[in-house]
């Protein structure tokens, strides 16, 4: 019978500085448990800290960093390595020496230290280096641990080839020659050192990685150029904040609903339920999360294209989490620096069935024009609706469409493209009176010029 490896156990390391107030604090090392729960780790500890900031060797001051030791079994000394554990043989020894003239007693199971210290900041490689030393145990900070999630989650070929490339650019920099030695490479590549093997075989990765990714973004790019003068809403927002659900309420798509951090990486588009004409598009997007990566979000620049070529931006935030305010400036920003910003949003406070009858009149005063709903609320779901479909309709103007008898093949397109108001014959062929985005319509009247 197969048994079931014992699950990680992580002790969590904060450091509050001194433009972070107690409750951001908090909630950031909330959130970063939830992050090593969604790695399928257990969270075991937690040691914080006031510093004046995160650029000191160890990190920690001397008092923290034993403590923190002491939770891992380390020397909590910089320049030495934990001990290495004893033999069955020598604990049975000194077992037998120490109680040579008591009573003999069962003997109890040792308590399993934490094998991973994981930081809410982003380490250099010597601070990873100086608090394993100290710690006896393997350190990933923030970005390490998002870049490891991202890399699980990945399910198409694109979204694998944009992870893998970020996963690259973190380890790269991160890499150390190994305890066999630094030796010397013979035959091809003669000089270099097994370190610098490694290095550049990452690079000539990256740049492989970065020419299929190429070819694969120009596939999307061409499918999105394809529905460019159709409606389309992306939903944006914070990792966690409902999207995936609010997708599935709206469209009646089975997409993944998790209660996880990125539980949804590749964009997923389907159409609005039930159908309208024209239709509208609605997809959902990678969510995002305070020091999200840099080389994740330019990896994401395709899947985050869809919310700069959106007709209309959604951004979904958890209205019950007390630090919405600072999950929805974090999405802002990341579109900021995309250049989605000039695309016109709508602010939606979802998971309002959680939140109380005095909080909801806060929230109306502070955003009298937001959208409140609860995706699991159907009459909410509905009133979104009518709302997406009143904004478009503000933009859709009437015009008149001559369909040629030799063009007839052309008809599924014009109603998947506007609303047919009317439809009347003359001798050269159909006559549409149509409803529908500018620009659709000047697409159609292309198409349909000529004999």
């Amino acid at each position: 019978m197969e048994t079931k490896a014992p699950t990680p156990r992580a002790v969590l390391v904060g450091i509050q500085t001194p433009e972070v107030d107690d409750i951001a604090h908090a909630a950031s090392l909330e959130e970063l448990g939830r992050l090593v729960k969604t790695l399928g780790y257990e969270v075991v500890g937690q040691v914080s800290q006031r510093r004046e900031g995160t650029g000191a060797g160890s990190l920690l001051g001397s008092g923290k960093l034993a403590e923190l030791a002491a939770l891992t079994g380390g020397s909590g000394e910089v320049g030495t390595m934990a001990p290495p554990p004893k033999s069955k043989a020598r604990q049975r020894f000194e077992g037998a020496a120490a109680t040579a003239e008591e009573p003999e007693e069962a003997p109890k199971a040792p308590a399993r230290r934490p094998e991973f210290v994981i930081v809410d900041h982003e380490l250099s490689p010597s601070q990873i280096r100086n608090l394993e030393r100290a710690t006896g145990a393997q350190v990933l900070d923030r970005t390490g641990v998002i870049v490891e999630i991202f890399h699980r989650h990945a399910n198409t070929r694109e979204a694998k080839l944009q992870v893998e490339m970020a996963r690259l650019k973190y380890v790269a920099p991160r890499l150390r020659e190994s305890s066999g030695g630094g030796g010397r490479q013979q035959g091809p590549g003669a000089g270099e050192t097994t370190l610098d093997l490694d290095r550049r075989k990452i690079r000539d990765r990256i740049a492989e990685l970065k020419d299929q990714l190429e070819s694969v973004q120009r596939d999307a790019d061409n499918r999105r150029s394809a529905r460019r003068d159709q409606l389309r809403v992306a939903l944006v927002g914070y990792t966690n904040a409902g999207k995936s659900s609010l997708m599935r309420a709206l469209t009646g798509s089975q997409v993944l609903v998790e209660d996880k951090l990125f539980a949804t990486l590749d964009t997923t588009v389907r159409i609005l339920q039930p159908e309208t004409r024209p239709r509208v598009l609605v997809s959902d997007t990678v969510g995002f999360i305070k020091q999200l990566p840099h080389d994740l979000v330019a990896s994401f620049r395709s899947t985050l294209a869809e919310a700069l070529e959106a007709s209309l931006l959604l951004f979904v935030v958890d209205a019950s989490d007390p630090t919405y305010e600072a999950q929805l400036e974090v999405s802002r920003s990341v579109l900021r620096e995309i250049g989605a910003d000039v695309v016109p949003s709508r602010l939606v406070l979802n998971k309002m069935d959680r939140v109380d009858a005095a909080g909801r009149e806060a929230l109306l005063a502070k955003h009298p024009d937001a959208i409140q709903l609860s995706a699991h609320a159907p009459e909410d779901v509905a009133a979104l609706r009518e709302t997406l479909i009143g904004f478009f309709e503000e933009q859709m103007v009437e015009d008149v469409l001559r369909l040629p008898y030799a063009k007839q093949g052309l008809i599924g397109e014009v109603y998947e493209s506007a609303r047919v108001l009317s439809e009347d014959y003359d001798e050269t062929g159909r006559v549409l009176k149509v409803r529908g985005l500018p620009g659709a319509i000047a697409r159609l009247q292309r198409s349909l010029a000529g004999s």
